[in-house]
């Protein structure tokens, strides 16, 4: 069993809506990143009652780059979004000095599912770069 070879693969696929307005800030070294929280509902009926309920999962997205600029622009709460991307934890230290841990999405792509007042075209479809730029923490205080 120690021989087993494990595939290394860490990928996220997600639609779902903003729960509240992205947050886009800099780096010390001027890397734009969007944080943002959205919730992915799981619609199931109910065996016993046999209505129609929902499940919502929230989940904390972080993006970067020229992509971070677009998002914190574009989006709002409510927004309808599909990301691809991998999980990443991370921890920190708050002021009382206590340890958090987090699990997070760092999206590598990014569609916009509805368009832009101003626009006629079709939604956005485009890919984040800059994920070398995680290893800056953007969430320190």
């Amino acid at each position: 069993m120690a021989d087993l070879r494990l595939p290394n693969l860490n990928l996220v696929l997600l639609s779902g809506r903003l729960v509240a307005d992205p947050e886009l800030r800099y780096t010390p070294k001027g890397t734009a990143v969007c944080s943002f929280r959205m919730a992915v509902s799981k619609r199931y009926k109910d065996r016993d009652t046999g209505e129609w309920k929902d499940d919502p999962s929230f989940f904390n997205v972080v993006v970067w780059d020229r992509m971070a600029e677009m998002a914190g622009e574009r989006l709002r709460k409510g927004s309808p979004v599909m990301l691809e991307g991998t999980l990443k934890s991370r921890s920190y230290e708050t002021k009382d000095g206590s340890r958090r841990y987090v699990v997070e999405i760092v999206s590598r792509r990014l569609q916009f599912l509805e368009r832009t007042p101003s626009s006629d075209q079709a939604p956005s479809d485009s890919t984040a770069g800059g994920q070398d730029n995680t290893e800056e923490d953007p969430f320190a205080t």
